[in-house]
């Protein structure tokens, strides 16, 4: 707001009274939209509060939901050392005797010696195979060096997995020599490494030129084999160190060999998962509900109140989850929490008597399951619920988004209230100077008086 009136006439501050007067006329309406918006703010915040804790109960529920969540294995190996394993649902629980006799390796075959990376070697081709597959490297002059050759077979569109690299060892007389290695990426008795060569030196089975790198000319350092393992007396041959398809659900991948000894595998339900995930329900059970009580709070000895204290939303919410939780899930065996070991103390809090629960599993894994995730159990009925509340288009989503609206509305009557101060300021600029100029005015007329009278005779003064 500007104020341009100075109070010349009246000698009266204008400035300073018309900015409080307008100041008087906005403060109520003022603080009453700053009122409006804080409440409205802290129901965001609190909706925001709620909607975290409903969505981590959520995320507790949907490691239940499902019968599958209960069917998890566990695999436990008397050494470790000799394999690794994986298993999924499908793996029946059970012991296995497991023997590695034998694990799957990869060609591996060296040159002869070589003065360095730089030697010619000579021209011709080679046709390399790998397993079945055979493909063919020109040597010619432009990469007839040990290096060329190297280059030119891992360059081939044609490869099929064989690796060429040069290493430079010691010659045993202070100097080094290079040889090149051909690896398969490939394990399994049928990927052997072969080469047949036909050098342009016409010979293609001496120790000179090309044919230096015939396979007859190569020394083996590593056989290609498959890897073999005995599973319950029975053996079993592939060509990688991976046994996915031998025990439904079971995966091996084997580390090391260790023939004549057996080792025991054992595949069981994971108690321990679906019990860290009961707890892990618990849990957020217990923080939701700390959540809807602390924002329904109203307290009679100090008069505090939770944000949402009276709000149909959050009691709404809590009577069907309170209904829900105390509701028995019908057609199973177990139908309340009570049943399986979860009580509720005065307070509402879930707990769980560990004992209990470990001796009910034990009992009867199944039956736990479908308490929780059968169509109607107590996950799913829950998730229900929760994601009505949740959903980008649910209730909590609505209720925000009408707040939204709310505050929008004060920001918009923030700017009404400006433009009408803005025109009270005008009418009192415009009344407060007509006021100065009348004052002004009766000011001079005043001062004429006075002067008139102080210059009349002094005959006159005294009659």
């Amino acid at each position: 707001m500007s104020i341009t009136s100075s109070g010349i006439g009246s000698g009266i501050d204008i400035d300073s009274l018309i900015t409080q007067l307008v100041a008087a006329e906005g403060q109520a309406s003022s603080t009453r939209l700053d009122a409006k918006e804080a409440d409205f703010q802290a129901d965001l915040s609190a909706y925001g509060i709620l909607k975290s804790a409903l969505s981590t109960f959520q995320d507790s529920l949907e490691a239940l939901d499902d019968l599958e969540s209960f069917q998890g294995r566990t695999a436990k190996s008397s050494n470790t050392d000799l394999f690794e394993v994986s298993v999924d649902i499908t793996a029946v629980a059970g012991n296995y005797d497991i023997e590695v006799t034998q694990i799957a390796e990869a060609a591996k075959m060296s040159s002869g010696n070589f003065t360095s990376g730089e030697e010619v070697v000579g021209t011709g081709t080679l046709d390399i195979t790998l397993g079945s597959d055979t493909f063919q490297v020109t040597v010619d002059t432009d990469n007839n060096t040990l290096e060329g050759i190297r280059d030119a077979i891992n360059a081939s569109d044609d490869n099929p997995g064989v690796i060429a690299s040069i290493i430079n060892v010691d010659d045993g007389l202070g100097g080094t020599i290079s040889r090149l290695i051909l690896s398969s990426d490939k394990t399994g008795a049928a990927n052997e490494i072969s080469i047949v060569v036909t050098d342009d030196d016409l010979d293609n089975t001496d120790t000179s030129g090309l044919s230096q790198l015939a396979t007859t000319n190569l020394t083996t350092l590593n056989t290609a084999q498959d890897a073999i393992i005995f599973v319950d007396q029975q053996q079993v041959t592939r060509s990688s160190n991976t046994f996915a398809d031998v025990i439904t659900g079971i995966k091996f991948t084997l580390q090391e060999a260790d023939v004549g000894n057996t080792e025991t595998l054992t595949i069981a339900l994971d108690k321990s998962g679906a019990k860290k995930n009961v707890e892990s329900f618990i849990e957020a059970y217990n923080t939701l509900a700390e959540t809807m009580t602390s924002l329904a709070d109203y307290s009679s000895d100090d008069g505090a109140t939770g944000t949402l204290v009276g709000d149909s939303l959050l009691r709404g919410l809590q009577n069907q989850i309170r209904q829900q939780m105390s509701s028995a899930v019908s057609g199973q065996q177990f139908g309340t929490l009570f049943e399986i070991g979860i009580t509720t103390d005065a307070e509402g809090q879930l707990s769980l008597d560990a004992t209990k629960f470990d001796a009910v599993m034990s009992a009867d894994f199944t039956a736990v399951a479908q308490l929780f995730a059968s169509e109607n159990g107590l996950a799913n009925s829950l998730s229900s619920i929760i994601g009505g509340y949740v959903a980008s288009d649910g209730i909590l989503s609505m209720r925000t988004e009408s707040l939204d609206t709310r505050i929008s509305s004060i920001d918009d009557a923030r700017e009404r209230l400006e433009l009408r101060l803005e025109a009270i300021e005008s009418r009192y600029i415009k009344q407060f100077t007509a006021m100065d100029v009348l004052v002004a005015q009766l000011q001079s007329i005043g001062d004429f008086l006075t002067t008139q009278l102080d210059n009349l005779p002094s005959s006159y003064s005294k009659n």
